[in-house]
């Protein structure tokens, strides 16, 4: 039991990184919406067929389109017989009304011809929702007897204007003729012609139940398209025909269970590869649970983001900004880490949207031009311009595509253009989630290194101000080290801000660090040398004090932590040793805490810091002096392993040596004498 929780602390990081892997695959798999399709073509009608050629994997039947059936539809409904039963007591009824109404007895005798007239024919029901009426076959039941008529055999309500007119009841206005026939239609007349709902929809029902929705059957074998192949509207039908019919024939045998495992494991696979590519090739990112749980949030939040829109629109998917996750991999890594992740992060979200291959196509493609348009994101203005390059890559593609399926520009659809510009907005959101990730998750961008770098900021104001020799000595390393690391390679900007402040523990007590002694009074002269190594080695911890006051990032302060490595403070141990002979000093009094070095920029700006200030030491700052010099030190902090934790060659080594004794010869070389004119005072300077 003992052995196995030995093991689990061993491999704690190892456990989370797989524990985090397969809670970030199903959470991935939970949050897009059940989908049962099979197989999908790419294709759409007016394109052409792409694919090789087609052929029916078993014998199926075409569908009708749903045009031809609602016309279909259409015309039954037209066509239906109209059912209607006779009411004998209608006209009696209508007499009683006329009798019962207002209307005087000369025009109630003139209102008797004109209802006779129409009930001698009969007075019909139009239902509202039949088109040319008059030529609509009926028929008209007497008990269980039919009889077939049309419309027009019938008075209608649209005819009482006709028998007002014919039988000569009122004058010749047209206004009044309406307004008779209006109270002839609203309070006299009642339907002799009944309209029988229920014999007619069912009626209708049984026409419409008779409607064949398959046009031909296609025999297994028979070629559907050939590649290359014109798809015409017929072609069409015949691929959705097609495309049902595995629907119908997947979903028979579709079990859930395998389905969700079947996309687990694909998940997994692809975050086992990104694991692979990290551990060979980015083994530092690996190693930081930080980093690992950043990707996988990233990750995780575009799924999110895809699968919301696929759940209100599918077609709308290409409106989720993916190319968030190689802008941010970018900012916070290199450009071979975000095409991997947003490699990943694709063939994991194309597995789980409709029309796999369009979505995979334009990710890939954008996500890489996303990548490259730029060299850095140092400037704000740089965001807009990936913006605008992930809009133009959108487009282009979508219009290469339209143009090599039409041959034409006709079938262009603005929405997806629309679609694209709303993307390429929503990109902009990476610039506020860059500094909500690097405070959640504790790392650091060029953005912020660009932002701590000016001299105005309140660290190196106040270092500047009580220490100005220490601030010159840390503008001159932040310069060579920059230099140097743009030569080897590396991250210079990283360099450069960490060679500003590695020093700043120095504002605490300026005056015993000889840079800022301008007085010619030295404090150390009244302490003894084991005082004054403590003062010297405190500056390191005064440092790290400060980085956390000003809220430096933790890549800024290892800066702070390793510019002395784990070296002793030489000037002050050798005059103890020098002092106490035969006696061995407590190391821990001459010598800083470290760590050592454990990157190439920290390595670098320890070398450079070490050579820049001893460099004010030579009396003779030649080529040569120089050069001996720039060797004893670095030979010196090799034989102390100040450089065995860092990535750096013995290539590396050897240009950083031919580089800084170049650059210190430049800075501190002798000026050349000039030359008086003899018998005239020297004027030169």
């Amino acid at each position: 039991m003992k052995k196995l929780f030995n093991n689990i602390i061993t491999h704690l990081s190892l456990i989370y990184k797989i524990v985090a892997m397969v809670v970030t695959s199903v959470l991935i798999l939970l949050m897009f919406p059940h989908t049962d399709r099979a197989t999908h073509y790419n294709y759409s009608v007016g394109s052409f067929w792409n694919d090789d050629d087609l052929y029916a994997p078993y014998d199926f039947a075409v569908q009708k389109s749903e045009n031809e059936v609602e016309q279909e539809e259409q015309n039954i409904r037209q066509q239906s017989l109209l059912f209607y039963s006779i009411d004998s007591s209608a006209h009696s009824n209508a007499s009683k009304r006329l009798d019962n109404s207002t209307l005087g007895w000369q025009e109630k005798k003139q209102a008797r011809y004109v209802l006779d007239a129409i009930y001698r024919i009969g007075y019909i029901e139009q239902p509202a929702d039949v088109n040319d009426f008059a030529n609509h076959t009926i028929v008209v039941l007497s008990g269980t007897v039919g009889a077939e008529h049309i419309g027009s055999d019938y008075i209608t309500p649209n005819r009482v204007e006709e028998y007002v007119v014919r039988y000569g009841w009122g004058t010749h206005n047209d206004a009044d003729i309406e307004s008779r026939a209006e109270l002839l239609r609203r309070e006299i007349l009642v339907p002799s012609i009944c309209y029988d709902p229920i014999r007619t929809q069912l009626e209708l029902d049984s026409r419409l139940s008779q409607i064949k929705y398959d046009s031909r059957m296609v025999q297994m074998g028979e070629l559907i398209v050939a590649k290359g192949e014109y798809i015409s509207e017929e072609k069409g039908q015949i691929l959705a025909s097609l495309e049902n019919e595995n629907n119908t024939r997947f979903a028979s045998h579709y079990n859930a269970t395998n389905h969700y495992i079947g996309q687990f494991l694909l998940c997994i696979i692809a975050f086992v590869a990104l694991y692979m590519f990290l551990k060979i090739v980015k083994h530092h990112i690996l190693d930081d649970d930080r980093k690992i749980t950043f990707v996988l949030f990233s990750i995780l939040m575009m799924a999110g983001f895809v699968a919301l829109i696929e759940r209100i629109n599918p077609d709308l998917v290409l409106l989720a900004p993916v190319c968030m996750i190689p802008i941010l991999m970018r900012v916070f890594f290199d450009m071979r880490v975000a095409l991997y992740i947003e490699l990943t992060t694709v063939i994991i979200l194309g597995n789980l949207v409709p029309n796999s291959f369009e979505f995979i196509f334009y990710q890939l493609v954008t996500g890489m031009m996303s990548i490259v348009t730029v060299k850095g994101f140092e400037r704000r203005s740089n965001f807009f311009i990936v913006s605008i390059a992930i809009f133009v890559t959108y487009s282009v593609i979508y219009t290469a595509g339209m143009l090599s399926q039409d041959t034409n520009l006709h079938g262009l659809d603005i929405q997806r253009y629309l679609i694209f510009f709303f993307n390429a907005l929503l990109t902009l959101l990476s610039y506020p989630l860059i500094y909500i990730f690097e405070k959640v998750f504790g790392m650091t961008t060029a953005l912020t290194l660009l932002e701590i770098s000016s001299t105005n900021t309140p660290a190196l104001r106040e270092l500047s101000r009580r220490a100005p020799g220490t601030f010159q000595h840390c503008m001159q390393v932040a310069n060579i080290s920059e230099d140097v690391i743009n030569e080897i390679g590396g991250n210079a900007l990283l360099a450069r801000v960490g060679a500003l402040y590695h020093d700043i523990g120095k504002i605490k007590a300026p005056l015993y660090f000889t840079e800022n002694q301008n007085t010619g009074l030295n404090p150390h002269n009244k302490l003894d040398y084991e005082e004054s190594a403590q003062i010297i080695t405190q500056h390191v911890r005064d440092g790290i004090e400060l980085a956390k006051q000003y809220r430096l990032p933790n890549e800024v302060t290892d800066f702070i932590r390793t510019h002395h490595g784990t070296t002793r403070t030489g000037y002050f141990y050798t005059m103890w040793l020098n002092s106490h002979p035969g006696m061995t000093p407590d190391p821990t009094v001459f010598q800083y805490a470290g760590p050592a070095p454990f990157s190439r920029e920290t390595a670098v700006v320890m070398l450079v810091d070490s050579v820049e200030a001893a460099t004010h030491s030579l009396k003779e700052p030649t080529r040569e002096n120089i050069q001996k010099m720039v060797n004893n030190i670095i030979d010196s902090k090799i034989s102390d392993k100040q450089l065995n934790y860092c990535n750096i060659t013995f290539g590396d080594i050897t240009r950083i040596r031919e580089l800084l004794a170049e650059k210190m010869a430049n800075i501190y070389h002798v000026r050349v004498e000039y030359p008086t004119v003899k018998g005239q005072p020297d004027t030169a300077k």
